[in-house]
């Protein structure tokens, strides 16, 4: 086995056991917080100094609840074709 691929696979276990690890905390680190978003650091430093993104301070370490990052991305539902589809229909039917 080559170096390389020893480091490729070390790499994709240690971030699977990360990943792992995330889906069993309530409470997450800005580094956990960065792989369970998706955001980039300076995306997620940008939320958190505006606060439009729920997260707490302490000792000037940044935390989140991984239940209201949850609620914070989906708070926005864009609704379907079909969604939309049947809410014109009933307004029209119904004005």
């Amino acid at each position: 086995m080559t170096e390389d691929l020893k480091q490729y696979i070390e790499e994709r276990f240690n971030r699977l056991e990360t990943v792992t690890l995330i889906g069993t905390k309530e409470i997450l680190t800005t580094e956990e917080a960065l792989i369970y978003t998706g955001y980039s650091l300076k995306g997620l430093y940008k939320l958190t100094s505006t606060k439009q993104i729920p997260h707490y301070k302490r000792n000037n370490k940044l935390y989140f609840k991984r239940s209201e990052l949850d609620r914070w991305m989906t708070e926005r539902r864009v609704m379907t074709m079909q969604e939309i589809h049947s809410k014109a229909t009933t307004y029209a039917a119904t004005h």
